[in-house]
């Protein structure tokens, strides 16, 4: 009799098991069915590079974790960003998880003062980046230059394809701009409004003169009360020229841009969390059980 009840107790336990397992699955990213790359800054010391990936919710051994040094950094940003900008270290890392097609982009940042979300969103969809979550941050205030090409790696590494040169050096044109005249104009969430609808408007009427952007974005500059120099509006009207020539598709552009809380859905704290619960349930069990 005795035997029968530890049987059955035993059964119990594995059912068990299995279903909070699967539950976990469904709200744990680190655990999720989907593929996940981290780029680590090059000049994170150990314990640095721990925190963000603990930040991130994974575990070194279980994914592809890639590093991004300052000469990679600066093959894409010199000429473009102020050296101080860039720095003399590569300290920015970036999470990127593929979703399911038509998931859209999503991005999240910590410790980032250069790059608003919006502007890294905007970025990614014109180098091609599509149907992922994205996660730039650095272990205390960075500007972030870093985690653009951190994420070119990770989408590459993930994808198995490689983001053409053009798209790279447009995105980057973009995200660098947007970021210095948002900076300027003390507004950088408007300022990516302001070249998200702009891309849109260009895309979808097939405009490729600079001086018929230069009207668009005078215009939409006026309709989100953006007051901005000649000098600042040329800028634009150039990186979106030059987007303008990879020949993208407005229904991605439009369809790509979510929100990441609802996207990832919770953060890796609660994830460490949900774990520890689970763990003292099953202690509760064992224990009911076998005494």
């Amino acid at each position: 009799m005795k035997q029968a009840h530890r049987q059955a107790g035993a059964a119990f336990f594995i059912t068990l098991a299995v279903v909070m397992l699967a539950l976990l699955a469904l709200v744990s990213p680190a655990v999720a069915a989907a593929t996940e790359v981290v780029t680590l800054g090059g000049d994170l010391n150990s314990s640095q590079r721990q925190e963000m990936l603990d930040l991130f919710g994974v575990n070194e051994d279980d994914i592809a974790v890639l590093q991004v040094t300052i000469d990679e950094e600066r093959s894409y940003l010199q000429g473009l960003v102020p050296d101080s900008k860039i720095g003399s270290r590569s300290i920015s890392s970036v999470y990127v998880r593929l979703k399911d097609d038509g998931s859209g982009i999503a991005v999240q940042t910590k410790n980032i003062t250069y790059v608003t979300e919006q502007t890294y969103a905007n970025a990614l969809v014109t180098a091609g980046i599509a149907d992922a979550d994205v996660f730039a941050a650095a272990p205390f205030a960075v500007s972030g230059t870093a985690a653009l090409t951190g994420v070119f790696k990770a989408f590459e590494e993930a994808t198995g394809e490689t983001i053409p040169e053009a798209a790279k050096e447009a995105a980057t044109e973009e995200l660098v701009d947007t970021a210095d005249i948002g900076e300027e104009v003390g507004d950088p969430d408007a300022i990516a409004e302001l070249v998200k609808r702009a891309k849109e408007e260009i895309v979808s009427r097939g405009l490729d003169d600079e001086a018929a952007i230069r009207e668009v974005l005078v215009r939409i500059a006026l309709e989100l009360n953006l007051n901005l120099n000649d000098h600042q509006i040329d800028r634009l009207a150039k990186v979106l020229a030059d987007i303008q020539k990879l020949d993208l598709d407005l229904d991605k552009i439009q369809g790509q841009l979510k929100d990441f809380q609802d996207s990832i859905g919770i953060s890796s704290e609660e994830a460490a969390g949900i774990w520890a619960s689970i763990k003292s349930l099953f202690q509760r069990v064992w224990d009911a059980i076998f005494g």
